[in-house]
């Protein structure tokens, strides 16, 4: 494959539709992205493989909505690994890329214990949640949908949810890690394909509870029997996708979807750019600490007089004269002070 074939679909989402069964779906490559996002922070292995999963799984997700606002997906457990957060920001206008950023927050000492007893990255979140929340902007009600963690991966937990809380069967097979292209550096590279049993095929809900793991919602109870037969024949083929052929630059995502459906008349449309993007700012951080007094803003001063913010997304720095913050504030602040 040329460079510029390869350059084309790298950090790309191709949406596309199987006619056949009624089915749409959704294939992500991400390699400069992800490698913008784990670049900022130092984290051990298992935290990376969490943090390229969670960002796959946003993309995709993320593009599925068509929202023009912010879309972000977080899991909260008990174990080590305590917060892997995603942000994902629609295009502002037709053909303009959209923005993702992540980072995870965990406790280095329990995730070398138990990452050195041979638990994998996802064991490493323990018990706790899967939460995806949509922001459509300031004049709009946020949506928050919550579900159990469950299954073996992140995707598992994804696809509990739109089975949970949408009501929508839903299928993952993501791949992500480190590859090196001939003359090339080593980087990251991630990709993926999402099913989705498109709402009009007549699903419906029977019976209480579910048939997923603690009685959670699987799709196979939100299909009726036609439907389910599509659903299983498509995921069958989905199946014998190999990890190459995910993240791997010789095989396009139009290729690739022939290549496993093409006895379900699959159709394209437009892909979505992705770019690694953070939203933050010297005055959202003056925001944030608006409500606090004078009083409070001294004990967040440093010893050379100044109130510093780290983001904890893209490792921005800002620098504030403390007598600029809060609601008690004394003075204006230069844009020349804080970066």
């Amino acid at each position: 494959m040329t460079d510029a074939t390869t350059l084309l679909w790298d950090d790309t989402v191709l949406p596309f539709q199987l006619d056949a069964s009624d089915i749409r779906g959704r294939i992500a490559r991400l390699d400069g992205v992800l490698e913008r996002v784990l670049e900022q922070h130092d984290y051990p292995p298992a935290v990376e493989s969490l943090v390229a999963e969670m960002a796959t799984l946003t993309a995709l997700i993320g593009q599925t909505i068509k929202l023009r606002w912010k879309l972000s997906l977080q899991v909260r457990g008990d174990g080590p690994a305590r917060l892997i957060a995603t942000d994902y920001y629609g295009p502002t206008e037709d053909g303009a890329p959209a923005r993702i950023r992540a980072y995870a927050s965990y406790d280095q000492d329990r995730q070398a214990e138990m990452t050195l007893a041979g638990a994998t990255p996802f064991e490493l979140i323990g018990k706790g949640y899967f939460a995806i929340l949509i922001d459509q902007g300031p004049d709009m009600a946020p949506y928050q949908g919550i579900t159990p963690i469950a299954g073996g991966s992140l995707a598992s937990c994804a696809e509990t949810y739109f089975a949970q809380s949408e009501q929508i069967p839903t299928r993952f097979a993501l791949a992500h890690g480190r590859s090196t292209l001939a003359g090339g550096p080593e980087q990251w590279r991630a990709g993926g394909v999402m099913l989705q049993h498109m709402p009009k095929a007549g699903m419906s809900v029977t019976g209480e509870g579910g048939t997923g793991e603690g009685g959670l919602m699987a799709a196979s109870d939100v299909l009726d029997a036609d439907a389910g037969e599509n659903w299983n024949r498509v995921n069958i083929l989905l199946d014998t996708t190999e990890e190459l052929e995910l993240i791997g630059p010789t095989l396009a995502p139009t290729d690739l979807l022939v290549r496993l459906f093409h006895d379900e008349g699959p159709r394209v449309f437009d892909p979505q750019p992705v770019r690694f993007g953070c939203s933050c700012s010297a005055d959202k951080v003056r925001q944030s600490l608006s409500i606090y007094s004078a009083r409070d803003i001294g004990h967040m001063t440093t010893d050379e007089g100044i109130v510093t913010a780290d983001c904890q997304f893209c490792g921005a720095h800002y620098e504030f004269q403390p007598e600029t913050l809060g609601f008690e504030a004394t003075a204006s602040e230069d844009a020349d002070d804080a970066r």
